[in-house]
């Protein structure tokens, strides 16, 4: 049965850019991306926000620096920085980034609501770098009704 919704469909994308300082670093983005849904005008809908590179992460987690610290320490153990990755082979030396990116995912796609980003009570929007220092970009694309 087809579902109907009062007020036209829109889409909306902006990027935002990263160089960090250093070559690992979590960045909370939450009201970057909240000013982005503002300023699309949607009031019902999605925001997807993806990191537009393979040594990068976008996720969701709780603003707290022990944790914070806790998801580093997990990820170097599940992903360690070596130098004989398979990968270097190529020139490249970022394999652990790439094996990262896997454990903590690209994507996140978060509702919209009431013109709002529609998030739980402790929950925050990261940017997580693992290969910086270098120009990097997270497109977030807001879809809804207007």
């Amino acid at each position: 049965m087809p579902i109907s919704f009062e007020g036209s469909a829109k889409a909306y994308t902006e990027y935002l850019l990263f160089n960090t300082k250093n070559r690992r670093e979590l960045i909370r983005i939450t009201d970057k991306v909240k000013e982005i849904v503002r300023a699309s005008g949607i009031k019902d809908g999605l925001c997807l926000v993806s990191a537009m590179h393979l040594t990068a992460s976008v996720f969701i987690q709780d603003d707290e620096e022990g944790l914070h610290e806790d998801i580093w320490e997990w990820l170097e153990k599940l992903a360690p920085f070596r130098k004989d990755y398979k990968h270097h082979l190529t020139g490249e030396d970022n394999g652990d980034a790439h094996l990262k990116n896997l454990l903590t995912h690209l994507q996140v796609v978060v509702p919209v609501t009431n013109g709002d980003l529609d998030l739980g009570p402790w929950q925050e929007i990261f940017y997580a770098e693992y290969d910086g220092q270098r120009p990097k970009r997270v497109i977030v694309k807001v879809l809804g009704i207007v």
